[in-house]
C-alpha cells in the first residue's frame, strides 16, 4: 500500500502502512514531492528488545511492541467476566484520501474492535485528528481511554504548557523532556483555570520568533488529559484524550465512541508560527465572526455592567449608564448578573430564568429600548447550566440537581460541595435539558437581545446521573444546548465565560463567538493572560476590557493609557461605571475608543507578532497585515505595544527590534498613545527624555527595524506606549 502524504503550508504528515498498521513516519517540516522508498528508515533492533522494529503507530499499541502509553485502553465484559480483549492488534483495513484529508480504518476482528481515524491538514498548516472506536463484538466493551498522539522531532528537548488559577489564567511553564510521561490532567468537568490551552514541545530555548515547535490542543470542554510520552529509545509523542470516569462509556454491540478533535501545528519559526496556523483555521470557518461580519458591522465596542453596578439593578441608574456609554461610542451594552427572579446576591435564583417582576415591573423592555434607541445592541448575562438550592426550580425538581447518588438529595442522596453557593443542573436528564432550552429560548424570543454572556461558575465535582459518572454526557448535552439555541436564534452572539477563563477550548469556541479570558481586568495581569490565550485564540474572539482605575480583583491602580493599550489587542470593551469618567480622562477614553474603531479591522485580521526581548520586564507585541495583503502608502501597516511589566534590570532598554514587517519596504514608525497632551503622559515615562525619534517619528525599512531596531523610551513599571507603523 502506498504511503499517505498530506502537505500544506510548509508542513508534511507522512504515514506508512508497510508494517500492517498506520505508522507515522514524519510530522513536521515539508518533505517536498520526491520521497525515497521508506525501507531505508527501518531501524536496527537493539539488544534485549522485541524481535521486530517497533512502529510509531497512529494508534500506539502493545501488540506492536510499543512500551509507552497506548492509544486504546479498555476491555470486554462477557459471561460475567471482565478484562477480556484488553490488548487489541489493530491492522489497516482501508485507506481513503482526498485533497489534504484521509480516513484510515484499522480493525482487530478477533477482539471485535474497529477504529476509524480521520485526518485533515488545513490550508494554514493546522492538523485535525480524531478517532472513532466501534464495538463489533457480541458483548459490551468498556472504554477506558482513546487517545490521539503524534511524534515530535528528536531535537525537541523542552515542553511548554500553560497553567493558572482564577484571575490568573494561562501562564506558561517549561521543563526538559526526559524519559517517562509528563501528564496534565483536568478533572474540573470544564476546561479549567489551570488547563493547558496548548501543549508544545520544541528545540532548546524556542521562543516567539525562533526554534522548531510541535504543539497540540484538545478541543474538549470536559475532563481531559494532555501529555508528553517519551519511551526508552528516545521517541517522544505528545497528545491528549478525554478523561473518562469509572465505567462512563460502555459500548454495547454496534455502538461507537468518537474522541474530541486533537488540533496540532508545527512551526520552524517559533510560537508565532503556531499562532498563525490556529488563526488561519479560525478565520477560514464559514461561521467565524469576521472583523466586518455578514451584516457589515465590525466587532462592537462593549460595555458590561458587572463592575459598574454589580447586583444593584436600578432602571434609572442603568439608563444613565447606557446613555453615558453611548456618548463614549459604545456599541453593545451587556446587563450582567442580577436581573432574574430572587437574584439579589449569589445565594439564590439560579435556574429561575424569568425576569424579576419586582425589579422590572415592565420587563426588560424599558432598558432595552433605552439601549437600542442609542444605537447600541443589548446583551444579557445567563448561567443556564447552574442552579441555586434557593430557587423555585430546585424546590420543584430536586431530582434535576446533579449528585453522586442514584436518588435526589430530598430523598437522602448526597450532593457535592457547593461552589459559589450553587450546584449543577442535570442536562443529561431530558426534562431538565428541555426546561433550560425553553426558558433561554423564551428570553430570546420575547426580548430584543443580540448577545448572551453565558457563564459557568463552578467545577463539575462528583458529577453523576442516576448514580453513575456523567461528565461526558453532561458536556455533550451542554454542546447540544448551545447548538439548538444557535439554530433557533442564528443572529444572537454568545460569549463563553466560566468564572472568567475556565472554559476556553476549541470545543466551546465552535459554539460561541468569543471567550472571556479572565475575570481579572487588572492590565498588568491581563498582559500575560492575553498574550498566552492569544497563542491559540485570535484577538477578535478574546474579550478585553478597560476596568476601573483601581482593579476589582487585585486592588492595583493603573493609568488609563496602560489599561486601554492592554485592552486594544482583543475584542475591546469596558467594565466600569463610565458615568464617573469626566474631563480630560473622558476625552482620552473617547479618543482611545476611536483608535480601536479605526484599527480593529487590522487587529482582527492580521498576524500577531511577538518580539523576543532580552529584558524580562519588557514586552513588545503587535499586529501586521497578512502575508500578501495589499499595503498602500500612508496606510497603517502595523500597531505595536511596548509594555513595561516591572522594574528593568538595565538602566535603559536600548535598541529593540521590531519584527514582522516586509524587509524591503520603508515604513514610518511613531508613538501615538499616550501623547504629551494626554492626562497620564507625565506618569508614563521616567525623568529620562524619550528617544529623539519619538517627537516626529522615524523612517526605516522593515529589514532595518527587525535587525538593528530603534532605541525605546524608559518606561515606568506598569506602563505602555502604542506605536503605529505606516507604509511610506
Amino acid at each position: 500500500m502506498e504511503p499517505l502524504h498530506l502537505r500544506f503550508a510548509s508542513t508534511s504528515l507522512l504515514i506508512s502502512f508497510d508494517s500492517g498498521e498506520a505508522e507515522i513516519i514524519h510530522w513536521g517540516s515539508d518533505l517536498g514531492e520526491n520521497l525515497p522508498g521508506l525501507a531505508i528508515l527501518v531501524e536496527p533492533i537493539p539488544p534485549s528488545a522485541i524481535d521486530a522494529a517497533v512502529p510509531t503507530g497512529l494508534l500506539p499499541q502493545a501488540s506492536s511492541g510499543w512500551s509507552g502509553r497506548p492509544a486504546l485502553r479498555g476491555h470486554r465484559l462477557a459471561d460475567g467476566v471482565s478484562g477480556l480483549d484488553f490488548s487489541p492488534r489493530l491492522r489497516v483495513v482501508t485507506v481513503t484520501s482526498e485533497h489534504n484529508s484521509a480516513v484510515i480504518v484499522q480493525s482487530d476482528t478477533e477482539a471485535g474492535i474497529t477504529v476509524e481515524s480521520s485526518l485533515m491538514l488545513h490550508e494554514g498548516g493546522l492538523l485535525e485528528v480524531r478517532h472513532t472506536v466501534t464495538n463489533d463484538g457480541a458483548t459490551p466493551y468498556q472504554l477506558d481511554e482513546l487517545a490521539t498522539a503524534l511524534p515530535v522531532g528528536p531535537d525537541a528537548v523542552e515542553v511548554l504548557d500553560l497553567t493558572g488559577r482564577w484571575a490568573r489564567e494561562n501562564h506558561p511553564q517549561r521543563r526538559s523532556i526526559q524519559q517517562g510521561t509528563w501528564v496534565r490532567t483536568g478533572r474540573h468537568g470544564r476546561t479549567g483555570h489551570d488547563s493547558s490551552l496548548l501543549f508544545a514541545a520544541g528545540t532548546a530555548n524556542f521562543g516567539n520568533r525562533h526554534g522548531k515547535v510541535w504543539a497540540t490542543h484538545l478541543a474538549w470542554s470536559g475532563n481531559h488529559e494532555q501529555f508528553a510520552d517519551t519511551i526508552g529509545d528516545g521517541r517522544t509523542l505528545i497528545g491528549g484524550a478525554e478523561l473518562l470516569g469509572p465505567a462512563e462509556v460502555i459500548l454495547q454491540p454496534g455502538a461507537s465512541y468518537t474522541t474530541p478533535i486533537l488540533f496540532a501545528a508545527y512551526s520552524d519559526r517559533g510560537l508565532d508560527g503556531i499562532s498563525e496556523a490556529f488563526y488561519s483555521w479560525f478565520r477560514s470557518r464559514p461561521h467565524h465572526v469576521l472583523p466586518s461580519g455578514a451584516d457589515g458591522k465590525a466587532r462592537p465596542v462593549v460595555l458590561n455592567t458587572w463592575e459598574a453596578v454589580y447586583f444593584d439593578h436600578n432602571l434609572t441608574t442603568l439608563i444613565e449608564l447606557a446613555e453615558s456609554a453611548a456618548d463614549l461610542g459604545v456599541e453593545r451594552f451587556v446587563l450582567d448578573d442580577g436581573w432574574f427572579r430572587g437574584r439579589r446576591d449569589d445565594h439564590a435564583g439560579l435556574g429561575d430564568w424569568y425576569v424579576d417582576e419586582s425589579l422590572w415591573p415592565n420587563g426588560l423592555t424599558p432598558l432595552i429600548e433605552a439601549v437600542t434607541s442609542n444605537d447600541m445592541e443589548f446583551g444579557l448575562w445567563v448561567e443556564p447550566e447552574m442552579v441555586n438550592l434557593d430557587s423555585d426550580i430546585a424546590r420543584a425538581h430536586p431530582d434535576w440537581i446533579v449528585g453522586p447518588a442514584s436518588k435526589s438529595h430530598k430523598d437522602g442522596g448526597r450532593l457535592p460541595l457547593e461552589w459559589r453557593n450553587q450546584h449543577i443542573i442535570d442536562l443529561v436528564n431530558p426534562e431538565a435539558w428541555q426546561y433550560i432550552f425553553d426558558r433561554i429560548d423564551a428570553l430570546l424570543r420575547d426580548n430584543n437581545i443580540s448577545y448572551l454572556k453565558w457563564d459557568q461558575n463552578r467545577d463539575l465535582l462528583e458529577h453523576g446521573h442516576a448514580g453513575r459518572s456523567s461528565v461526558h454526557e453532561q458536556t455533550l448535552a451542554a454542546y447540544r444546548l448551545f447548538d439548538q439555541l444557535r439554530k433557533a436564534h442564528p443572529d444572537v452572539e454568545i460569549e463563553s465565560c466560566s468564572s472568567g477563563g475556565a472554559r476556553v477550548d476549541l470545543g466551546i469556541l465552535e459554539r460561541t463567538d468569543r471567550i472571556w479570558a479572565s475575570d481579572c481586568n487588572d492590565a498588568l495581569e491581563r498582559q500575560t493572560i492575553q498574550r498566552w490565550t492569544g497563542l491559540v485564540v485570535p484577538p477578535e474572539l478574546v474579550g478585553a476590557h478597560v476596568g476601573p482605575t483601581t482593579s476589582h480583583t487585585t486592588a492595583r491602580t493603573h493609568d488609563l493609557s496602560f489599561r486601554a493599550i492592554t485592552a486594544l489587542f482583543g475584542h475591546f470593551g469596558m467594565e466600569w461605571d463610565v458615568r464617573d469618567v469626566q474631563g480630560a480622562e473622558r476625552t482620552e477614553l473617547k479618543r482611545f475608543i476611536g483608535l480601536y474603531k479605526q484599527h480593529r479591522d487590522l487587529i482582527h485580521s492580521g498576524r500577531m507578532v511577538r518580539a523576543d526581548l532580552a529584558e524580562d520586564s519588557l514586552m513588545l507585541h503587535g499586529v501586521v497585515p497578512q502575508a500578501g495583503a495589499e499595503v498602500t502608502a500612508g496606510s497603517t501597516s502595523a500597531l505595536f505595544a511596548l509594555v513595561s511589566t516591572g522594574s528593568a534590570f538595565n538602566q535603559q532598554p536600548g535598541r529593540i527590534t521590531i519584527p514582522g514587517l516586509e524587509a524591503d519596504r520603508t515604513y514610518r514608525i511613531e508613538a501615538i498613545f499616550p501623547l504629551p497632551s494626554d492626562a497620564d503622559y507625565e506618569y508614563n515615562y521616567t525623568q529620562v527624555q524619550p528617544p529623539a525619534w519619538m517627537a516626529d517619528g522615524a523612517d526605516a525599512t522593515g529589514r532595518f527595524l527587525s535587525t538593528v531596531g530603534l532605541p525605546m523610551p524608559v518606561l515606568n513599571p506598569e506602563h505602555a506606549v502604542l506605536l503605529q507603523v505606516t507604509a511610506v
